[in-house]
């Protein structure tokens, strides 16, 4: 089945960038292209239903038709629907292959991701869920900057970020930078069995450096076209991360979400780099 590369949009400035940036990775990727809407009545319009819906199909409508007019040979369809929000994008990202919406810097996750809604989206979605700010250009993806993901764990903790970086950075002609943030763990926390592995290494640095080389060389045998950057550094995931998004045209990060008495929670990683990378992220799933 071909998954579609769905796009919320809600006419914001940031939901509009979003349709930009899904449009561009459709027709790279060669896929069609959903657009997706969600609404509520407004009691307090002297409008009626019916005519508040063509309203907003309207606006949909033309979102779509600038879209189509830069792309003439994307196939594109819409889904205007009423409800919830987070009902709306948590549906579509279910059957797509990534869900791309709009998003505001140094702040909350605005439009369709108002409050708790965007964490919750993210939280939940089964698909990649890439965020875009209003002022992302398409320059940005042709000025020789890399995919930049972030890695942690063994092979199999970040496969699939690791895959959405490769698959994403193959695309485009694009250079990875994969990078694995470490920090000093307590000595209470050392094993006999992890003491020896570092003994065998050489040090808690070469470890580090092994594991991430360990983690990558499947995606390298599988994409031997895409030039891979290897960044090992002492410090917190965040931090590190954001210092690599200056050269970075995209930024992908994994994420396993947990529940909490408040809800639904992303991890301190993915939300710090939503927060404040300075290109697109992609959140992605572990399987």
């Amino acid at each position: 089945m071909t998954r579609p590369i769905t796009a919320g949009v809600d006419g914001t400035a940031e939901s509009l960038a979003a349709l930009d940036w899904a449009a561009r990775e459709a027709v790279r990727r060669e896929l069609p292209l959903r657009v997706v809407h969600a609404w509520r009545y407004a009691e307090a319009l002297a409008a009626d239903r019916d005519t508040q819906r063509g309203w907003v199909s309207a606006g949909v409508e033309e979102a779509v038709r600038t879209v189509s007019e830069r792309h003439p040979g994307l196939t594109v369809t819409t889904d205007v629907a009423e409800g919830a929000a987070a009902h709306a994008l948590a549906d579509a990202a279910a059957g797509a292959e990534m869900l791309v919406l709009g998003s505001r810097g140094h702040g909350p996750v605005v439009g369709f991701l108002l409050g708790s809604v965007g964490q919750q989206v993210i939280a939940e979605a089964a698909r990649p869920v890439v965020l875009v700010r209003a002022e992302d250009q398409p320059a940005a993806e042709a000025a020789g900057r890399d995919v930049v993901v972030g890695q942690h764990g063994g092979p199999e903790d970040s496969a699939a970020a690791l895959r959405f970086a490769f698959e994403t950075a193959a695309s485009r002609g694009a250079a990875v930078r994969a990078v694995r943030a470490w920090t000093l763990p307590p000595v209470f926390a050392y094993s006999p069995g992890s003491l020896k592995l570092l003994d065998d290494a050489g040090g808690l640095e070469p470890y580090e450096k092994q594991a991430l080389a360990d983690a990558l060389q499947p995606w390298r045998d599988r994409f031997p076209e895409v030039p891979v950057a290897e960044h090992v550094e002492m410090g917190s995931a965040g931090q590190v991360l954001l210092s690599m998004s200056g050269r970075a045209q995209l930024m992908v990060v994994g994420r396993r979400a947990r529940r909490t008495a408040v809800g639904a929670r992303i991890g301190s990683v993915a939300h710090g780099v939503l927060h404040h990378a300075g290109c697109p992220v992609a959140v992605v799933p572990h399987e």
